[in-house]
């Protein structure tokens, strides 16, 4: 009975999925329809929206997994991927890059920078006697994360150039995309991450058991963490590089997939990857149809409705158990 029930609800995410595309293709914030954008004078908006479609299932993909680790090795049900502060320190140097007229081509690699060395202080700032203590760790990239956003906006706010202030629309995340080699270069990082995640999800499954039952097993926990850690920072650094600042996904998704398949990982990172391209999708195609031609940043509409489900966790976060 449990397996007809799970196989349904893996055929009803596909249909869902499917039509989520066709939605996505459909609306838009130019008024072109579906019947409409096959035609040859619209074939660049076609591929923009493909585009675009693309990029929001490896990035929804991408965050909804990172989430599920970071929930498992932090043993914390609030987690996801933006506690390390990688997205504060990509936003940091890109502002800064834009302050020194740096070009907009080098704008994502100077991102990738920022994210990089703000993880690796956070990890630093966290380590103690060689080991990682998950609070310290936690505290660290909270504590990173709002000092270098009040830097940011600080910056933001005394600048008065036009270029600075446009990466405030940037900052809430956005999945415009023009570039196809980009395009390829997020989905060959998050496919290339998420396989090597899913190679470990039994070590996962020890980790969300327990430190200490996990070292019993036989199982290197600093090593992995380690691993892990640069594997989440090497994604969210890539995501935040290209479509800047979009959270709540990597804490809303896995605890759905955990409610509804178990807490088994290599269901969790499976099925996480299906509900989490779904989901964001989803959202950029409302942020661009909800007040067409304008569009609302993607950031806004998973922010609107992960508070939502962060209460929620937070009310329950006595009864949430991540194994």
């Amino acid at each position: 009975m449990i397996y007809r029930f799970k196989k349904r609800v893996l055929f009803l995410l596909i249909v869902i999925s499917i039509l989520i595309v066709i939605l996505a293709l459909n609306y838009g914030s130019s008024p072109i329809t579906l019947s409409e954008i096959f035609l040859k004078q619209n074939r660049t908006i076609l591929y923009l929206r493909i585009y675009r479609i693309i990029l929001g299932a490896f990035v929804g993909a991408g965050l909804a997994v990172c989430g599920a680790v970071l929930q498992a090795i932090l043993r914390n049900p609030l987690a996801e991927p933006y506690i390390l502060g990688t997205s504060s320190g990509a936003c940091l140097f890109a502002v800064l890059g834009t302050f020194l007229n740096v070009s907009y081509l080098y704008l994502p690699i100077l991102a990738f920078l920022g994210a990089v060395i703000v993880t690796f202080l956070v990890y630093c700032m966290a380590k103690e006697d060689g080991k990682i203590p998950v609070q310290s760790l936690i505290l660290s990239g909270v504590i990173v994360s709002v000092s270098l956003s009040g830097v940011i906006m600080l910056l933001v706010s005394l600048s008065p150039d036009e270029a600075i202030h446009g990466i405030a629309w940037w900052l809430w995340g956005s999945l415009e995309i023009y570039d196809f080699k980009a395009l390829i270069f997020v989905g060959a990082v998050v496919a290339f991450s998420i396989l090597i995640i899913f190679i470990f999800n039994r070590e996962l499954d020890a980790i969300s058991l327990g430190e200490e039952e996990a070292i019993h097993l036989g199982i290197d926990i600093e090593r992995l963490k380690k691993i892990f850690f640069l594997l989440v920072s090497f994604v969210v650094a890539t995501i935040v590089c290209i479509c800047g600042i979009i959270g709540f996904v990597g804490l809303i998704v896995p605890h759905l997939v955990r409610f509804i398949f178990g807490p088994l990982h290599r269901r969790v990172i499976f099925y996480s990857i299906i509900l989490g391209s779904s989901f964001l999708v989803l959202s950029d195609t409302v942020s661009r149809k909800l007040l067409a031609p304008s569009q609302i940043p993607i950031g806004v509409i998973t922010s609107l409705v992960g508070s939502i489900a962060f209460i929620i966790l937070l009310k329950m976060k006595q009864k949430i158990k991540i194994r």
